[in-house]
């Protein structure tokens, strides 16, 4: 995030507003309060190419946590604010993250985290007050207000572009972070996916931008971030409620807004008369990605809304991006849009190209290069084996016009809310319990998040399967996950069918949940 020019020419303009409390913050004191922060970044021994994490929830003091890297050269990771200790603590040591930003909410998880994370040996707590002093392992914790107070407001001598680092996880269950490497350019120069997306979520000068989703998220971060250097006003919701983003469209005449499918559903289940109260004649677009949409969802917005519904697919990854209008989607029901960056090719296991209409695994020749952060091997598996493509397991297929069509998931990922699960994490874990055999986590489908998570457990010889053993389970995952990666029920066999590979035919188990369905993708 880099205000540029509208630090001075729109001082006093808010390039912020909190939903729920109203707290706003202009372009003069963001330009300040990042400035200070990137200071102390650089006092703290921060240079160039190091990183640092921020863990907490929406906040007026997310933006800032941001663009202090943005403008001094350093990768910063956005955390899932709902992850354990355990989780945080593997991101924080896996990033080499050095100072942790984080919330009075969060401290507790923050403390325990930072017990099993030595590289950390500073942490800026938002509002942390007097609670926010002493050790936690090798961090110093301090106020966030109080460590920047008195920090010089002015550019840091060295200015660079920095980038986010933000984590995805994989089949075999452990976040990995999505390094883009970074040229020494100013900060007022981005990365060249960054102008890609603003011209495709048609960002403009003065544009007025409502942000629903949590900011640790790849696509809302980004949105935000742009909205910002073409000097809008961003509104942040601390949280999804339908009734409140209609009344927030209307009292800020909102031009530019990006959704996940769930909150289309949710606002659809609205009274009639609520919804017909809801003045919407200054929405310009309404993008939505991160899951698919149901058709029937997407038809009754576009009904309620207008075309201005724009849809696109892709990765944190970048490999390539496909989107497509309202027209273009009523014209071609269920798709997810045409390649606007990369080079799509439908591959088969042999890596051979299957006619149109056939599914297959989804490879694109990578627009946006990338790599694990020092995880060559996982880099690798993503890669095709002359190294010109890359892929993250979708399964799909392209019409004669060149739309393509999601159908399936080889990795088996869940897409909950608009949130990336990746079962073989709760897998692990489920078979370290004690009474558990074998084990299963899938998707199956849930009519307001698209998907929920489910488990098939096989209890070890002699031990009893019911409800007793599926509350101890799923409690035994709500110790050591965060709550949208827990089986929200689990079932249990008495045999797993694996090949004799010992790889386990997963499909087998998860299909019959999606019987009378055209697509496993929701």
């Amino acid at each position: 995030m880099y205000a540029g020019p509208y630090a001075q020419q729109h001082a006093d303009r808010p390039a912020f507003i909190m939903a729920s409390s109203g707290a706003a913050m202009t372009y003069g004191e963001l330009e300040q309060r990042s400035n200070r922060l990137a200071h102390l970044l650089r006092d703290q021994g921060l240079q160039r190419l190091d990183h640092y994490a921020i863990f907490m929830e929406n906040n007026r003091h997310f933006i800032e946590a941001c663009m202090a890297g943005e403008r001094s050269g350093l990768y910063y990771t956005c955390v899932n604010a709902y992850l354990t200790a355990e989780e945080l603590a593997y991101i924080l040591n896996n990033s080499e993250s050095q100072l942790l930003i984080t919330s009075a909410d969060k401290l507790a998880v923050a403390r325990q985290a930072l017990a099993d994370c030595p590289r950390v040996k500073r942490c800026l707590v938002v509002d942390g007050g007097p609670a926010a002093t002493g050790q936690a392992g090798s961090a110093t914790l301090c106020d966030f207000d109080a460590a920047v107070a008195g920090l010089p407001g002015t550019p840091i001598a060295d200015e660079a572009l920095g980038t986010a680092m933000l984590y995805s996880s994989g089949t075999t269950g452990r976040p990995k972070g999505i390094l883009r490497p970074l040229p020494e350019n100013p900060p007022s120069q981005p990365l060249p996916l960054f102008s890609f997306l603003a011209n495709l979520w048609q960002c403009e000068p003065g544009m007025l931008y409502l942000s629903p989703a949590p900011l640790y998220h790849s696509a809302p971060l980004a949105n935000v971030s742009l909205a910002i250097r073409h000097g809008g006003t961003v509104v942040i919701m601390e949280h999804f409620d339908p009734e409140q983003y209609l009344d927030l469209v209307e009292r800020f005449r909102i031009t530019h807004t990006q959704l996940v499918p769930t909150m289309f559903s949710r606002m659809l289940k609205l009274a009639p008369e609520r919804r017909a109260r809801a003045d919407l004649s200054s929405l310009k677009i309404a993008i939505h990605a991160a899951a698919p949409c149901p058709a029937q969802v997407k038809e009754q917005m576009i009904d309620w809304w207008g075309p201005i519904i724009h849809e696109y697919y892709g990765a944190t990854e970048g490999l390539g991006f496909t989107a497509c209008n309202s027209a273009e989607w009523l014209a071609h029901r269920g798709s997810v849009g045409r390649v606007l960056l990369g080079d799509i090719h439908i591959l088969d296991e042999q890596m051979q190209p299957v006619p149109l209409g056939t599914s297959g695994e989804v490879w694109f020749k990578t627009a946006s290069p990338f790599v694990y952060f020092n995880d060559p091997e996982r880099t690798a598996q993503t890669r095709s084996p002359d190294g010109s493509m890359s892929t993250v397991g979708d399964m799909g297929y392209l019409d004669p016009d060149g739309f393509l069509y999601l159908t399936d998931r080889s990795t088996f990922m869940i897409i909950s809310g608009g949130v990336n699960i990746y079962p073989q994490e709760c897998e692990n874990l489920l078979i370290t319990h004690p009474k558990v055999a074998d084990a299963a986590v899938f998707g199956v489908p849930n009519v307001d998040l698209g998907e929920e998570v489910k488990a098939v457990v096989q209890p070890v010889a002699g031990m009893a399967a019911g409800p007793e053993l599926a509350q101890e389970l799923m409690a035994f995952c709500a110790e050591h996950l965060s709550r949208q990666k827990c089986p929200r029920s689990i079932e249990f066999s008495v045999q797993l069918p694996r090949l004799p590979t010992g790889k386990l035919y997963k499909r087998l188990l998860r299909d019959p949940y999606w019987a009378g369905h055209k697509s496993r993708i929701v």
